[in-house]
């Protein structure tokens, strides 16, 4: 009966364990593959914003949209034709007054003839002085994840790299170990088990063939 409730306590155990590593898998398999794409795209690619499936995390450094996206916030832009882009829709563009890396979130206000867009920022005074060609289109806004810029940006250092890469690859490798020792055990202890089950018949085959042994030699004794 104790063993029974061991075994049922183990095998609860066991399943806890097999769910959790599955959880972990499907969660930080994805965000492991991800960030690697992200970060392979952003050497081989330079001059352009990684994307995944389409879609590129971009992370706003200005109040200038607020109160629609805030500093700190993370948004999701998606690789669209700019031509499909309508006035009113609020896009991630190449600077055109910038180095030719700085990303600039703002809303489309007029579509010029030559297909440029006028764009201004919902919170700045003014709109942008300079027109955006097609050829600096990065992406049409479609979410954000509030704050999540910040961590986006600590990820992007030497100690988030080692956290966002590493601790995905530890943790799936660490629980692989630890369910392998725990299947080793477990088939060690049946093993260990078995055999002494097998100690414990030879023993009482022993105790068996001694006992008729000794009644023989009695039955001899008695006859003689």
């Amino acid at each position: 009966m104790v063993n029974e409730k061991k075994n049922s306590a183990a095998t609860k155990k066991d399943k806890v364990l097999t769910g959790i590593g599955i959880a972990l898998c499907v969660i930080l398999l994805p965000i492991l593959i991800i960030n690697c794409t992200l970060i392979v795209k952003s050497y081989v690619n330079k001059d352009e914003v990684p994307t995944f499936g389409g879609y590129c995390p971009l992370i706003v450094l200005t109040e200038s949209m607020d109160p629609i996206i805030k500093s700190g916030d993370l948004i999701i832009c998606e690789s669209i034709d700019p031509k499909e882009v309508k006035v009113g829709d609020i896009i991630s563009f190449f600077d055109p007054e910038g180095n030719g890396t700085s990303i600039v979130t703002h809303q489309v206000i007029e579509i010029l003839e030559d297909g440029t867009f006028r764009t201004k920022g919902t919170n700045n005074n003014t709109e942008d002085s300079l027109p955006v060609p097609l050829e600096n289109f990065v992406g049409i806004y479609r979410s954000r994840i509030a704050g999540a810029g910040n961590i986006a940006l600590f990820l992007q250092s030497t100690p988030g790299l080692i956290i966002c890469i590493g601790l995905p690859i530890i943790l799936i490798v660490g629980f692989d170990f630890l369910r392998r020792r725990k299947y080793e055990k477990a088939k060690q202890q049946d093993t260990d088990a078995l055999l002494a089950e097998l100690e414990a018949l030879r023993a009482q085959k022993a105790q068996s063939e001694s006992a008729v042994n000794e009644a023989g030699s009695d039955k001899n004794d008695s006859n003689n």
